[in-house]
């Protein structure tokens, strides 16, 4: 039996949402809201999980103080045990760890990782599949790009992305454009 729950936690940032699920005896991350400017955090999570209830745990409370150790520019290392990766497709799962293995610091491009996951032509794929990824900050699905150095998309919008990447010590154009003298993949 599962029991679904969420968390919410003021960051630099805004509010952010944790959704967990306990089943049996193990929890597990199914999902993280980032602040949203048009909705509040907290009627995302209802509108996407009307059955949650408001509850905490240990490992949530854990998560939830890397995740802003990391909005204020820690460098943290997030543990994939922690998350319902099983939750995404195939394909998604796929590009998901490939983005997860882009370190602090560096940026790659979406047709980048596809061709790394040997899906040449499959930019807009990737992008999309990091449009919907369930887990923001512990996938760092903002260090992906467009390959002109435009910042594309981001859950938490584009001042956000940008703000997160100069945390990393990204510098960017005049035209804000990211400058990145090498790409990851």
């Amino acid at each position: 039996m599962e029991d679904l729950h969420y968390t919410l936690r003021s960051t630099p940032f805004g509010a952010i949402a944790i959704v967990w699920m306990k089943a049996s005896e193990e929890e597990k991350v199914c999902r993280v809201f980032l602040p949203n400017d048009r909705i509040p955090t907290e009627e995302l999570v209802r509108k996407a999980f009307s059955f949650s209830q408001k509850l905490t745990s240990n490992l949530v409370e854990g998560l939830g103080r890397q995740i802003d150790a990391f909005l204020r520019g820690k460098p943290v290392a997030f543990a994939l045990d922690t998350i319902h990766l099983d939750q995404c497709p195939r394909f998604q799962k796929t590009i998901l760890l490939a983005e997860y293995r882009i370190p602090r610091g560096w940026v790659s491009t979406y047709g980048k990782i596809a061709r790394h996951l040997g899906t040449p032509g499959g930019a807009r794929a990737v992008g999309g599949a990091l449009l919907r990824n369930p887990f923001p900050i512990i996938i760092p699905c903002h260090r992906a790009i467009r390959s002109d150095g435009e910042l594309g998309g981001f859950q938490g919008g584009l001042k956000m992305k940008q703000a997160l990447l100069e945390l990393e010590g990204i510098r960017f154009s005049s035209t804000g454009k990211v400058l990145a003298p090498s790409l990851f993949y």
